[in-house]
């Protein structure tokens, strides 16, 4: 907070950063305070005053007029609004400083609603947070868009209205403390249809043939590569011929081309191999590559994951310190427009780092093409009229931040510079390939680049650098040749391809669909992309996202049963109604109405919208079947189910004598289109979870198992009476109801005893011994004798050696029923360990062994240096499982990798997202005395009402009007 002295005029922001920057440029005579985020917000259910629980107690929303919401301060915000009202008192004029869109403007109604100012209110509108912007906006000052304000609250009543409908419905059929979301379910539909396309991909072989070819009298290393188009008159087939089954597409057989298969093309590579290749054509063409637009939200996340490797978070959590420290232009817009100032400043720095002859002839301006574009009104740029260059913050910002600034700074620079220009040359060339083959045409080309032009700016290499090739030379060029040339092959080889499925998403290409598709706002891509991962709907290897089962499942439900809600044009005209409604051309009352209760009785506007609201559609759900919900088909009788604990793989046409299918737990790093019907099948015959009998217990006669559980393999004791039980049971068809009932409760009297492995047993090499050994604990080491020094009375401590849950122990049982316990060093010892030492373990303070508090574990793996902080980085294990770390920052090791297996580069980049993220907001925990003041308080405010606070948490059109007039 930046404070004048004897203040008149109280700013308010969003962010203390924002703040301290902004109240420096302003100086004595304006307070710049911090609401930190929104000082209001929907009220949870919970959270309504049961007076009002009728009303709004089952959304916070009061759905049955006109979709009032019921705003509350949470308890973290009460203090600010506290201070806010306190600073406000001693003001003249109230700024309000909120970021200029919908959110914004949201925050700023909010402000007013809550601290009811009595003095003039005035919003402040910049997208720059520089001294000439800040001061030039003191004097255009208007008045808090209602209608940017009704959009953003249509918006919190929507989601709050799909979310509280839909997810109790995947809590009930796929599994508790799921959620569905108007965007993450469609976005989540999105990379689960790529991996169902991936998962029935057929790859299909083809080959070609390439031949390194040299003029005449050329040396060897001048060699130029040319790959063979045709054969025998006929197209040679590529990749595009084949459909997604594995064959040749229509198309492909219409054009009558050429598949190779890999002895025919051998063959071929033979025949040319001493062949004369002559020159059909040579064709120049000129090359002229033109710079992109300057950054909007989505392309910017998309480059930067692209070349920095910055998740969509990353990338808008760096944009918002830059932007808040006056480095760039507000973050959040779909415009590419530079305002004249920013031409100017661009096209004065181009001319200073790369000389006149890299501008443009003319300045340039470019239009927004994006449908629905909206929001602010400039691109992502250098803010200022001078843009300050990337060396002058280099060590005022976070190493991310720079290189985002950077990538901004040089496509701000490149929208303004000179066309790339060159020429592309492509050759044709035919051999004779002999008699059983016919003419052989090879093409190659290469293309020069004269000029850089922009490319200047941006570092790219060439023609290539567009299509992502970064091996390729930007000056890959052709020797000098003419038509009848001869050349001469050097090397000719038939090189083998198979076609590949679809690539799954990264965040990048998400991002670009989300945006083609409209779907969503660029503005909140990174936070549904966050929230499908935080969700376990999709998990990263590497860059790409897979989804898991789990995704599938949901994905399923619904496909099936709301089709509506994850199409992608519904999602999509649902933003373009709330643009409808920021542009005042709508209400949003209307559209919830429609939306909700659906069209009505001739209400519908159009054929999509006479449809039953969403009200109706889950009242009328009906019996949704929760094990088809949750089973995704692999073929040949094998399925994944979705369970309560996880997915497993069930095999329905092998079953166990007692009629249930083979299982086996999922690899948590398999990926669903890597489960085929092969891997599938290994699965069940060497992973499954079905029990595998190591012999007779010699005491009871019960059949000792060894199993596969959720917990890892264990051991099971089988009574001979459960046994014989268990195989009455599957003949209860040919009984009375009354036997088979009374058999499967005999069978569910006696429960087998169960044991786990030990962690260095391999299920697959258990002896029966080791098995009797693992049922016979708790073991008995020996009975403590301990004389109590004040009575003299001699008292007798049973000692057992056991292991649990977090590992092997001792127990010391006296005769009161009162234990103690200490740990031991390994599993072993359970049955190694004496009762002298046993004694000794027990004379010790309970965490003074090595599996104590006070001894640290090795690291599981060094990783090296970082190269950005330069900090040595290791893989540990901790309670929680394995972390990568710093010394300084954690970050739990996702379940698609192992310690093993991770690259250390993943590894530096995950701890640089954990770094980018900043500390995790602890909650703060309430004081027994704060909590009684609040439950009195609360308790007070029942007895006397809460009229007038219902009144105060709901907002009509009318009370917007007059905030207004007294702003002005």
């Amino acid at each position: 907070m930046a404070t004048g002295t004897k203040s008149t005029k109280l700013v308010i922001v969003e962010s203390p950063t924002k703040a301290r920057k902004i109240g420096g440029y302003l100086g004595s005579g304006y307070t710049v305070m911090a609401s930190v985020g929104h000082i209001r917000d929907l009220a949870q259910p919970s959270q309504v005053p049961a007076a009002s629980k009728a009303k709004f107690g089952k959304f916070g929303v009061d759905v049955e007029d006109g979709f009032k919401p019921y705003y509350i301060v949470d308890g973290d915000k009460k203090k600010t609004v506290a201070d806010l009202k306190a600073a406000l008192k001693d003001a003249d004029e109230l700024y309000l400083a909120t970021d200029e869109d919908r959110e914004g403007e949201a925050i700023a109604w909010h402000l007013v609603q809550t601290l009811k100012p009595k003095v003039p209110v005035k919003r402040m509108v910049f997208h720059e947070i520089t001294p000439e912007a800040i001061k030039a906006s003191l004097t255009k000052t208007r008045d808090v868009d209602d209608h940017m304000v009704d959009a953003q609250e249509t918006r919190r009543v929507l989601d709050r209205l799909y979310g509280y409908e839909l997810s109790p419905v995947l809590w009930r059929k796929v599994g508790p403390g799921l959620s569905a979301g108007r965007v993450q379910s469609v976005a989540t539909r999105l990379i689960v249809e790529r991996e169902r396309e991936r998962m029935a991909f057929v790859k299909a072989p083809y080959w070609d043939v390439t031949a390194s070819l040299t003029t005449d009298g050329a040396p060897d290393d001048e060699a130029f590569e040319s790959r063979m188009v045709s054969l025998g008159g006929k197209r040679l087939a590529v990749s595009k011929d084949f459909g997604p089954d594995g064959k040749l597409t229509p198309a492909g057989f219409k054009d009558n081309v050429c598949l190779l298969d890999g002895p025919r093309a051998q063959s071929v590579a033979e025949a040319l191999r001493s062949a004369a290749f002559t020159v059909m054509s040579m064709d120049t063409k000129p090359y002229r590559r033109r710079p992109q637009p300057p950054f909007t939200t989505s392309t910017l996340q998309q480059t930067a994951g692209n070349r920095l490797g910055f998740s969509s978070r990353q990338t808008m959590r760096a944009a918002q310190g830059l932007y808040e420290n006056g480095y760039i232009t507000y973050m959040r817009t779909d415009s590419v427009t530079l305002s004249q100032e920013a031409i100017a400043a661009a096209r004065a720095a181009v001319e200073y780092h790369f000389g006149a002859k890299f501008l443009s002839e003319a300045p340039k301006q470019y239009a927004t093409k994006t449908a629905g574009a909206q929001e602010a009104h400039e691109c992502i740029r250098p803010a200022g009229a001078q843009f300050r260059d990337p060396t002058e913050i280099a060590t005022k910002v976070p190493a991310d931040q720079l290189k985002l600034y950077t990538l901004i700074w040089q496509r701000t620079l490149a929208s303004q510079m000179a066309d790339a220009t060159g020429s592309t040359a492509t050759v044709r060339l035919s051999a004779p390939a002999g008699p059983d083959f016919g003419e052989a045409v090879f093409q190659a080309s290469g293309t020069v680049i004269e000029f850089p032009g922009f490319m200047k700016a941006t570092g790219e290499r060439g023609a290539s650098a567009a299509k992502g090739d970064k091996a390729a030379d930007a000056n890959a060029s052709l020797p000098v040749m003419a038509t009848g040339d001869v050349l001469s092959a050097t090397a000719v080889e038939a090189e083998g391809h198979e076609t590949q499925p679809p690539a799954r998403y990264t965040e990048a290409s998400l991002v670009k669909t989300l945006e083609a598709k409209e779907i969503g706002r660029p503005s909140t891509y990174a936070s549904i992309i966050s929230t499908i991962i935080d969700r376990g709907y999709v998990y990263e290897r590497g860059r790409a996202l897979i989804p898991s089962w789990l995704a599938f499942a949901v994905t399923k439900l619904l496909e099936t049963k709301f089709p509506k809600y994850v199409d992608y044009q519904f999602t999509a005209d649902m933003e373009n109604g709330l643009d409808q409604i920021a542009h005042g051309k709508e209400t949003g009352k209307e559209w919830l109405t429609r939306f909700y209760f659906g069209s009505g009785e001739g209400a519908a506007q159009n054929a999509d919208e006479a449809h039953a609201g969403l009200q109706q559609q889950v009242a009328q759900l009906g019996e949704i079947d929760a094990r088809a919900i949750n089973t995704i088909e692999i073929g040949d009788g094998l399925h994944v189910r979705v369970g309560r604990y996880g997915p497993y793989l069930e095999d329905m046409e092998h079953l166990d004598a007692e009629g249930t299918p083979k299982r086996a737990q999922l690899p948590d790093t398999l990926a669903p289109d890597e489960l085929t019907v092969d891997v599938a099948r290994d699965l069940i015959e060497h992973h499954s979870g079905g029990p595998r009998e190591l012999g007779k217990d010699p005491v009871t006669g019960g059949t000792v198992e060894v199993r596969n559980g959720r917990f890892g393999p264990y051991v099971a004791l089988v009574p001979p009476e459960a046994a014989a039980d268990a195989s009455d049971a599957t003949t209860a068809g040919a009984q009375t109801g009354k036997t088979a009932a009374k058999s499967k409760k005999a069978a569910a009297a006696s429960k087998p005893k169960m044991a786990s492995l030990f962690k260095t047993m391999n299920p697959e090499a258990l002896t029966l011994e080791d098995a009797l050994k693992l049922l016979s604990l708790p073991r008995t080491v020996g009975t403590l004798e301990e004389t109590n020094a004040e009575t003299g009375e001699i008292s007798q401590y049973v000692v057992q050696a056991s292991n649990g849950r977090y590992g092997p122990y001792l127990t010391k049982t006296g005769p009161d029923g009162k234990s103690e316990t200490r740990s031991l060093g390994s599993e072993d010892e359970i049955f190694t360990v004496d009762l002298a030492a046993a004694k000794a373990l027990f004379d010790q303070p309970k965490y003074g062994r090595g599996r104590g508090r006070g001894t640290a574990k090795p690291p599981l793996r060094e990783l090296g240096p970082d190269p950005e902080t330069g900090k040595n980085v290791t893989i540990k294990d901790g309670f929680y499982g394995a972390y990568i770390t710093d010394g300084e920052t954690n970050r739990t090791l996702p379940k698609q990798y192992t310690p093993e297996s991770i690259e250390p580069a993943e590894a530096f980049r995950l701890l640089a997202e954990k770094r980018a993220a900043g500390p995790a907001k602890r909650r703060t925990r309430r004081t027994s005395a704060a909590s009684k003041s609040s439950a009195s308080k609360s308790t007070a405010a029942r007895k006397t009402g809460t009229k007038s606070t219902a009144k105060t948490a709901t907002r009509k059109t009318t009370t917007r009007k007059s905030t207004a007039k007294k702003a002005e």
